[in-house]
């Protein structure tokens, strides 16, 4: 399936980078510092999407509205931004595939649940920020995903009818967000994908399997 799009907007967290370590490793903190062993990656990584909320339910059973939570989300969010860029990396081929956009002058902006507290320096420091036409985070927009409200907002930074985007994510809330938004949907099944449903039942216009196929997706490979 090839689509015809004139700007590609990307999740962050599972898409184009891989914050699971340092994601696990703020929530493992979190059990050390209460007398509980670590968890192993593998475990808390596929909550990794879900941030503060996923961390927490997976290592703590803590859920939002529940006694202690906002405390618990707080230490966490003061952890994590305390090791925010220690072990985290863009994923493997994400790289060539954005200079691949590039070549083929394709802009390409970022959508994210995480605040700008986060997402700006995390950014800047993998060197998204200063290529990216347009980053919308989880505090840019009275909504986060899976409402449309932040993806119509890049769009609108991009000067551009939500039609014209295709939205690439790791989370059945991207697939949501994006057709509530009326942009093409794309999952990246290299991401953490959350617990269930499985990525093929997530209604998506394509699973990419990796990330060059967004490139072959597109007709640029």
């Amino acid at each position: 399936m090839k689509l015809r799009v004139s700007a590609v907007l990307f999740d962050l967290d599972g898409t184009l980078v891989d914050s699971a370590p340092d994601l696990a490793g703020a929530a493992n903190e979190m059990r050390l510092n209460r007398g509980l062993p670590p968890l192993p990656l593998e475990l808390l990584r596929v909550h990794a999407g879900s941030g503060a909320r996923g961390m927490l339910a997976a290592a703590l059973q803590v859920l939002p509205g529940q006694p202690g939570y906002v405390d618990l989300r707080d230490e966490f969010h003061d952890r994590y931004e305390q090791r925010l860029l220690r072990e985290t990396r863009l994923f493997d081929a994400i790289g060539p595939l954005l200079d691949a956009l590039g070549r083929h002058g394709l802009p390409w902006g970022i959508v994210t649940n995480k605040a700008l507290r986060f997402a700006e320096p995390l950014a800047q420091a993998l060197g998204l920020l200063p290529r990216a036409a347009a980053l919308v985070g989880g505090d840019s927009t009275a909504h986060t995903k899976p409402h449309p409200a932040p993806l119509l907002e890049a769009a609108r930074r991009l000067g551009l009818p939500p039609q014209a985007c295709v939205y690439v994510g790791d989370d059945l809330r991207d697939m949501h967000a994006s057709r509530a938004a009326a942009m093409g949907a794309l999952a990246a099944a290299w991401g953490y994908l959350g617990v269930d449903p499985p990525i093929h039942e997530w209604g998506a216009d394509v699973v990419l399997a990796e990330p060059n196929d967004l490139l072959r997706s597109l007709g640029l490979a």
